[in-house]
């Protein structure tokens, strides 16, 4: 049985992207001003880029299944364990980190909302495509002769 999808709306798109957009330009903006060495920058620029990846991986695979189109278990295992291991290397990062509560507490918070961000974004896109065009085609156009 295939699921039955709705066309997202565009308040929900609009939504969606701007969920992305401010959890990681505030995450990002939050790394560029904040007073840590470059490799500690590095270390959590990598870990949001490693996170909103895994993320859309794992909402693919899950849909993915979902829709009857195969994966494989290996996959879908390493999808869960990697964005698992990208929130578990943040919190590792945030406890130890030489940050006060609030800073940590904007990392986190920024970082989740990119996560979820990338999801809603990604879900909204396969959502998208299952929809024709309400565009016109050239081909539906008459032309005069």
């Amino acid at each position: 049985m295939q699921p039955n999808f709705q066309k997202p709306t565009s308040a929900f798109v609009a939504a969606s992207w701007a969920a992305l957009l401010v959890g990681a330009i505030t995450y990002l903006s939050g790394l560029w001003n904040a007073e840590m060495q470059l490799n500690e920058k590095g270390y959590y620029f990598t870990l949001l880029l490693y996170g909103l990846f895994s993320a859309v991986s794992l909402q693919k695979s899950v849909r993915d299944r979902l829709e009857g189109i195969r994966v494989t278990g290996i996959y879908y295992g390493l999808c869960w364990v990697s964005l698992g291991i990208a929130v578990i290397l943040l919190t590792v990062g945030l406890w130890n980190a030489t940050l006060a509560d609030s800073e940590k507490g904007f990392y986190a918070m920024s970082f989740l909302l990119a996560i979820f961000g990338s999801v809603t974004v990604q879900k909204n896109i396969r959502d998208a495509a299952q929809f024709p065009s309400t565009s016109v085609d050239e081909d539906d156009v008459p032309t005069v002769r």
